[in-house]
């Protein structure tokens, strides 16, 4: 079965976006300046409501909202990848059906989390979904946060879907990405989930990366992804050798409590997170002002 959509709308670099709050709520004119910023630095397409978007402690109301937002701000700008998955088929539809209604571009669909279906219950809940909400589809593929994996075969049948057009690989093994780009072919996106698997992911055909780092240093990170597109292997390597320790500074404590305060120090909106997430421990954020201060950004 032939896609009804193009999956490199999502290549390319494609911040996973934080949420600012402010006073408990959301931040919106925060959020719209982000998404501006964001439009103007080069970035190919935005992903609101994902992890880093702290989409677990947001309420309906404020997830649509989020969504609604980013996607009056893009417009005309940037494609809007919308963060819809949950671990109920159920809620996921309802999320994505609004998503197309608001006008996102294509969803992005992670694998449910805690109740652990079979691979069967997997391709069953991502199938409901794509039939409801017909947009182009990303999975999300993280067993680290979902305990569940999508194993390269059953990726391979979601691909013959004619919706689902990639999959944002966060599973951290390069061999069963490399899995992936086999068995489910050169049309099939496989994108980076991970800031520091972009270069060796790219080097296997890989198609970019959903990019927490992007948030603070998104030019560099299209600098990376337009070195290697125009060939420019040796660049390319120098560029990501040189942003490795910055993605390892943001993920010295679970994401996204690095990246908002590292915001937050560049000025660019509020630290709020919410619990469970804490701000960060005093050593990660002494780290972080120095980091910050190298990159030149405080």
């Amino acid at each position: 079965m032939s896609r009804l959509f193009d999956g490199r709308l999502f290549e390319g670099v494609v911040p996973a976006m934080v949420t600012p709050f402010k006073d408990g709520g959301i931040d919106e004119e925060a959020l719209r300046r982000h998404v501006n910023f964001l439009a103007e630095s080069g970035v190919h397409a935005v992903l609101p409501c994902g992890t880093t978007g702290e989409s677990p402690t947001l309420s309906h109301e404020e997830h649509n909202r989020v969504i609604e937002i980013t996607v009056e701000e893009a417009r005309g700008k940037l494609p809007v990848l919308a963060g819809t998955g949950s671990n109920s088929t159920r809620e996921a539809v309802e999320m994505s059906v609004h998503a197309k209604k608001a006008g996102a571009d294509g969803l992005l669909l992670v694998s449910p989390y805690y109740n652990k279906p079979t691979q069967e219950g997997l391709f069953r809940h991502f199938e409901a979904i794509v039939k409801a909400a017909p947009l182009p589809v990303i999975l999300y593929n993280i067993p680290g946060r979902c305990s569940v994996e999508i194993l390269p075969e059953t990726l391979a049948r979601l691909a013959a879907l004619p919706d689902i057009v990639g999959v944002k690989e966060a599973t951290g093994d390069l061999a069963k990405m490399i899995r992936v780009l086999e068995l489910c072919g050169p049309d099939f996106l496989v994108t980076s989930g991970d800031d520091a698997l972009t270069l060796p992911l790219l080097a296997v055909g890989g198609g970019g990366v959903i990019s927490v780092a992007a948030n603070l240093v998104p030019e560099r990170m299209v600098a990376l992804w337009d070195a290697w597109k125009a060939g420019k292997t040796r660049e390319a390597r120098e560029l990501f050798f040189k942003l490795l320790p910055l993605f390892r500074t943001l993920f010295l404590e679970t994401n996204p409590i690095p990246i908002k305060h590292a915001l937050h120090l560049a000025g660019r909106m509020g630290p709020e997170t919410r619990l469970p997430l804490l701000p960060p421990s005093e050593p990660v954020r002494e780290k972080l002002i120095k980091t910050l201060k190298e990159w030149e950004i405080v």
